[in-house]
């Protein structure tokens, strides 16, 4: 198991041991660098072929800026559920703020995702995010996230 300051690398296949989330709404291909409880670091390729450049827009095909906050979320998450005891727990968005927008995401870019988790406690994860393509800005977020299996740890017991 990975402690705290260990950095961690994570291919595919090593992503869809420790989250949820599958294709076509898994939203990464990789986390270069995790340091559990602490950050995530990563990228998704998006292909022509990605589910919603059909759909926003015909003629304009670009990521959906929610969908850029779902793969900042998703990398996020990496940083909780590589903790010890943590691997295969669903962590749910449970608020977004600061939302900004720069530049499209387009079929064939890079989304680079750089992600800071500020506090984890009892279940409850405030956490940042910056996503880039070829360094230049795409989107940012700061965002809380819930792990209800840690709540319930803590839940009174009647």
């Amino acid at each position: 198991m990975a402690d705290n300051s260990e950095k961690i690398r994570l291919e595919l296949n090593d992503i869809l041991e420790y989250q949820a989330n599958r294709p076509p709404y898994l939203m990464m291909d990789c986390a270069e660098e995790v340091i559990p409880g602490k950050s995530a670091k990563g990228y998704k390729n998006l292909t022509a072929t990605e589910w919603f450049f059909s759909c926003h827009f015909p003629g304009d095909p670009n990521m959906p800026g929610m969908m850029q906050i779902e793969a900042l979320v998703q990398m996020s998450a990496l940083a909780i559920v590589t903790l010890p005891g943590n691997k295969g727990r669903i962590c749910y968005l449970f608020s977004a703020n600061k939302l900004l927008f720069k530049r499209k995401v387009l079929p064939g870019d890079r989304l680079y995702m750089e992600t800071e988790i500020i506090s984890f406690k009892r279940g409850i994860i405030r956490a940042k995010g910056v996503g880039t393509v070829n360094g230049e800005l795409t989107c940012q977020a700061e965002y809380g996230l819930v792990v209800p299996e840690i709540i319930e740890e803590f839940r009174i017991k009647r």
